[in-house]
C-alpha cells in the first residue's frame, strides 16, 4: 500500500495492518521528512490514546493528517508502531 498527499508517496509497505477500515502503516514505512509532531490527541475506548502528526509536502501542510497509538491497549496491540491517514491523504494499493 501507499499513502499519497499533494503528489507525494508519504509512506509505503506490503505490511499494513487494517483496523476499523484503515491501514496502519509500519512506523518505518513512512518517510519522516514529511512529518511534523502534533499537540493533538484523541482516545479511542478500546484502542487508547492517538499522538498525531501534521503531514507537510512542498510547504503546503495538512494538519493532523496521520496517527498512531504509541501505547496502544492489549487489545489493539498490533498497531503499536504502526502510522495511520485520513483527512485527504490517498491510500491506494502500491
Amino acid at each position: 500500500m501507499k499513502a499519497i498527499w499533494n503528489g507525494t508517496v508519504i509512506a509505503e509497505s506490503d505490511d499494513t495492518v487494517v483496523v476499523e477500515g484503515n491501514h496502519y502503516f509500519p512506523r518505518e514505512a513512512i518517510r519522516p521528512e514529511f512529518f511534523v509532531a502534533s499537540d493533538n490527541r484523541s482516545v479511542c475506548h478500546w484502542k487508547g490514546t492517538a499522538n498525531y502528526f501534521h503531514v507537510e509536502v512542498d510547504g503546503q501542510r495538512n494538519p493532523n493528517a496521520a496517527w498512531t497509538y504509541e501505547t496502544p491497549s492489549d487489545a489493539a496491540a498490533e498497531i503499536r508502531e504502526h502510522v495511520a491517514f485520513w483527512r485527504g491523504v490517498d491510500v491506494v494499493p502500491a
